[in-house]
């Protein structure tokens, strides 16, 4: 496999396994691509999956999943902790190797096209992708989720970029682009207080005037009693894990509750983990090229 592009999709999915597998199972059958990992989630009721593959192979792989959860998951009877606006809610394409930020936007045209008349799923081009600026943050196309969107879509401004000015009655519509590497991440809190997490998330993302590259949500994970802030950082090399988990700390520590665990979904690069692995060893002149076994190894 010379070209290797990530995708990284969320479905609206995270307790029934029946139907996870069965959405998996639309990658573990395509030829040119493998699964890396899926991780489901009971309180967000959601499923992120991650697999690679070339150009064609991710594509196959993308239309068949989009066609198996439209035909499995009904958002009128779906609820969890995390916004969704869609069966399949996000679908990003990463370059990873030999393979360019035009070359994924390229892909998530044609899969948004074809999703679009396959699957009969309307579709947002987002982040690199986006077609006009408002279009480039996933939240604020998400904003009103899957009960505010069909009035939105009529709306001139948020016709979406294939399918019409119409949402699909059970599946909703996706949002489909090309974007950097992302890491979600999430702190768990020993506080059953939900609206410390929402206050913290508030303080630490970007669009609040925290910090950049950050976009954070607080949730309450029913099973276990306690409250979790929710991080997508979209760039760790802008602001790496370890400042959000200092602030996060910090601000936790101002309503006498602490960080009880931290979470990493799905896949995340090595450069992440290890940039923190350098911070709290205080490992000086450091060098990550010279000095990672597996960057020889690999």
């Amino acid at each position: 496999m010379a070209q290797i592009i990530e995708s990284i999709p969320n479905i609206s999915e995270g307790r029934r396994q029946d139907v996870i597998e069965a959405c998996v199972d639309q990658i573990r059958t395509t030829p040119g691509c493998t699964l890396l990992n899926y991780s489901s989630d009971p309180n967000h009721n959601r499923t992120v999956i991650t697999y690679i593959g070339d150009a064609k192979g991710v594509e196959e792989a993308s239309v068949k999943l989009a066609k198996k959860a439209v035909e499995l998951i009904d958002l009128t009877k779906h609820t969890g902790e995390h916004p969704r606006m869609g069966c399949v809610d996000v679908m990003p394409f990463v370059p990873v190797k030999d393979a360019t930020n035009e070359e994924c936007i390229a892909l998530s045209q044609i899969v948004g096209k074809r999703i679009a008349e396959e699957a009969d799923l309307p579709v947002f081009l987002y982040e690199m992708s986006a077609t006009r600026p408002e279009r480039k943050n996933l939240a604020t196309i998400r904003k009103g989720q899957f009960e505010g969107m069909a009035e939105k879509v009529q709306q001139e401004e948020w016709e979406p970029d294939f399918g019409g000015r119409r949402i699909h009655p059970t599946g909703g519509v996706v949002a489909v682009g090309a974007r950097p590497p992302l890491v979600a991440y999430n702190l768990n809190l020993n506080t059953s207080d939900v609206q410390i997490a929402k206050n913290i998330a508030k303080i630490i993302r970007e669009k609040d005037g925290g910090l950049r590259c950050v976009k954070a949500m607080g949730f309450m994970l029913e099973d276990r009693g306690i409250a979790q802030v929710s991080i997508n950082m979209t760039d760790y090399r802008v602001t790496p894990l370890y400042r959000v988990t200092e602030l996060v700390k910090a601000e936790a520590r101002r309503y006498g509750v602490q960080v009880i665990g931290t979470e990493v979904v799905g896949l995340c690069p090595m450069k992440a983990l290890v940039d923190c692995a350098e911070y709290y060893l205080q490992i000086e002149d450091f060098d990550f090229d010279a000095q990672v076994l597996e960057n020889y190894i690999l």
